[in-house]
């Protein structure tokens, strides 16, 4: 008699397995850490848990869509995305300095998070017919499709989504097979415009980061506060933990954003060096799942999609865990499916959406 097949019916709505169990692991965590580092307030609880019910929701939705139809579209969400962020620029809200937000009556939205999919897409739209490695003519192209939202999102100003927008496009450009010494030639020029970017593009609270990340006891009260807080709870934590709930930095206000930017450190309190490390450790399997389900995409737009969508997420896991341990900068990137809100869980659900759809619509190859 036949064993039933358990993966059979995910196999029929186009969801891999090992890539959900993950998701749910780390988003599961994410509640119960949220519960502790959100004073306790079951409703922050609840309106994660619907946030995250929409974002599986999203991603159940787009894996069903066939890849040929996000291929056909890719073009056509860049162009609208960068439309938008022209209008953020016109008549775009202003909240805490910044004008980054749309308001359409009904809804309030950041165009700008549709570009960390926008991005990606038209970057393999752009390489999917072209013969790679890349040429010089198409790598001064794939450079301006990623430049074009770059700056516009750095003027709202917002660096944070910034630098995910240019990974993305960074990303597959590496994915398109550039070679190893013109990637270090792109490194020295861009080491070279650092000076420019310092001058012209960042503003002034964006360098304050920057002289805060590289000596941050200079303002123990003021601008250093944020990470002197997270290193000393992340610190405090030992190796095994306070245990959960019985975290001091994030329950007594000292940690300040403990369940939204910082709340891998709130989280290192409560459970350690132990609890630390496995949850890295998931991240890691995700993202190596992620890889390894772009490796097997049919065609090239498939795998460089795949493949950016995946280093995106990386690079929010990397950012963000090193930002609160003090070894990069602050530049308020959350900890995907961990940290509390709702535009970036959807826009990162929505990215594994569209990489399933390109793993399980893949042709099985013949024998």
């Amino acid at each position: 008699m036949d064993q039933p097949d358990d993966g059979r019916f995910l196999k029929l709505i186009y969801l891999d397995l090992p890539l959900l169990i993950g998701l749910l692991a780390v988003s599961g965590i994410g509640l119960v850490v949220l519960y502790s580092a959100g004073q306790q307030k079951l409703d922050l609880v609840i309106g994660q848990a619907i946030r995250l019910g929409l974002g599986f929701t999203v991603m159940l939705i787009l894996a069903q869509l066939p890849p040929r139809y996000f291929r056909f579209w890719s073009p056509w969400i860049y162009l609208a995305g960068i439309v938008l962020l022209l209008a953020v620029m016109v008549v775009g809200d202003v909240s805490k300095g910044a004008q980054r937000w749309l308001n359409l009556g009904i809804v309030r939205f950041q165009p700008s998070e549709i570009m960390k999919l926008a991005v990606p897409m038209m970057m393999a739209w752009f390489f999917a017919e072209k013969p790679l490695p890349p040429r010089w003519p198409h790598l001064l192209g794939g450079a301006l499709v990623t430049a074009i939202p770059f700056v516009l999102i750095a003027e709202q100003p917002d660096l944070g989504t910034a630098l995910v927008v240019g990974c993305a496009g960074a990303s597959a450009l590496f994915l398109a097979g550039l070679s190893w010494w013109l990637m270090g030639g792109l490194a020295v020029m861009l080491g070279g415009a650092i000076p420019l970017f310092w001058t012209f593009i960042m503003h002034d609270y964006q360098r304050q980061r920057v002289l805060t990340f590289l000596n941050p006891e200079s303002d123990p009260l003021g601008t250093g506060y944020h990470i002197i807080q997270s290193k000393i709870a992340i610190g405090s934590g030992g190796i095994y933990g306070k245990g959960w709930l019985n975290g001091t930095q994030s329950h007594l206000d000292f940690l300040p954003e403990g369940s939204t930017d910082f709340i891998f450190a709130a989280f290192s309190e409560e459970f350690g060096l132990v609890g630390g490390s496995l949850l890295l450790t998931l991240y890691f399997f995700i993202i190596a799942r992620s890889l390894y389900m772009a490796a097997y995409a049919p065609d090239t737009y498939g795998r460089l999609l795949a493949g950016s969508l995946a280093l995106i997420f990386f690079i929010y896991a990397f950012v963000n865990s090193g930002m609160v341990s003090g070894l990069l900068p602050v530049v308020g990137l959350p900890l995907p499916l961990f940290s509390y809100g709702g535009t970036s869980l959807v826009t990162i659900m929505a990215s594994f959406g569209i990489l399933m759809s390109i793993y399980s619509h893949r042709r099985p190859r013949s024998r």
